[in-house]
């Protein structure tokens, strides 16, 4: 069995990311600031090490005898590059579950070549946002290089965001000095405008639905990271948008024996080439749980070799984003047309 290392292992998505490597068959390495919360989480079998994003020889002891590292301590504007870094020294594979779009640029602009030349793979934005869009974007694409654009639409029934996203959020609002970003033209843009509320169309039950425009997530960096489409645009339900930016807003709430809370999420993605549209659909529950999965069948590819390239790479460009999916079915239900297989 081997080990694989988990970087803040008690935050909120860190405790279904050891669960879901413990099921796997992985032995979780339990990684992070708090020495008391992580042999709280511990228990009989699981070992403890105290590790800080700071203190790179810390961070070294860490990784000793892991396999791979999986990153699941914001804000990642922090935590990326000292574990990148740490993880290039100790030759093992890197996968971050980032939803900061700057953090997510940073992982590309500055270890692509490094991690390349060191033959190891670093795939950040490995979670909901970011690597599930452009699994499903890949997916949709088919047999096509290049497309028009991209638009992924997520209908999320609610939004009750962990501490870990409210800091990285203020994080990311710092970094942009309040502007608001979007991918239009193959690049980054910030701006001002105020957001349009418009209605996107979801598959049914969830139907017609109020969702805000340009609410832009980390896929305007993971799609176009490897693939040549020069619009990206993600919508965001108007209820979930609400929720996240609520003054009181609460952190989920378990309501099954795995710890997922009742939240319920679809993504609808359509790509338009020319007059032609391809749509690919998914739905579960709970946008951090199904991180979880997403982050542990990454290194389970990547440490059984089923991988395309090296370097940093999004999950799109680095593995086959159909076969992913499909490896993803207790998980997730997926709606893909046969043509969007090319």
């Amino acid at each position: 069995m081997k080990n694989v290392a988990v970087f803040g292992a008690y935050g909120h998505t860190g405790r279904f990311v050891v669960a879901e490597l413990r099921e796997r068959g992985y032995v979780p390495l339990l990684l992070g600031r708090d020495q008391d919360k992580l042999l709280a989480l511990a228990g009989p079998g699981l070992e403890a090490r105290q590790a800080s994003a700071d203190d790179p020889a810390s961070l070294d002891r860490a990784l000793t005898g892991a396999a791979a590292v999986i990153n699941c301590a914001g804000p990642f504007a922090t935590t990326a590059a000292p574990l990148i870094e740490a993880a290039l020294r100790a030759g093992i594979p890197y996968v971050d579950v980032a939803a900061e779009i700057e953090a997510n640029v940073d992982t590309f602009a500055h270890f692509a070549e490094r991690a390349r030349a060191a033959g190891t793979v670093v795939v950040p934005a490995m979670a909901f946002y970011g690597g599930l869009g452009d699994l499903l974007v890949t997916t949709a694409m088919g047999d096509w290089t290049a497309a028009d654009e991209a638009h992924i639409a997520y209908g999320l029934s609610s939004w009750h965001p962990t501490p870990g996203t409210l800091a990285a959020g203020v994080v990311s609002g710092q970094r942009r000095g309040g502007r608001r970003v979007r991918f239009t033209g193959g690049r980054l843009e910030y701006h001002d405008d105020a957001l349009p509320t418009l209605e996107w169309h979801f598959p049914a039950p969830l139907g017609s639905q109020s969702v805000i425009g340009e609410f832009t997530m980390a896929d305007v960096v993971t799609v176009p990271s490897h693939l040549a489409v020069p619009e990206v645009r993600t919508y965001m339900t108007a209820k979930a948008a609400a929720d996240l930016s609520a003054p009181d807003a609460s952190a989920p709430a378990a309501v099954d024996e795995r710890g997922r809370s009742a939240q319920t999420f679809v993504i609808d993605v359509l790509v338009r080439s020319g007059g032609t549209e391809r749509r690919v659909t998914a739905a579960g529950q709970d946008i951090y749980a199904i991180s979880a999965p997403l982050a542990v069948e990454a290194v389970d590819r990547i440490l059984t070799g089923r991988t395309r390239t090296t370097g940093v790479a999004s999950a799109g460009a680095v593995f086959d984003a159909p076969d992913f999916l499909r490896a993803l079915s207790s998980h997730l239900s997926l709606n893909v047309p046969l043509d969007a297989n090319g």
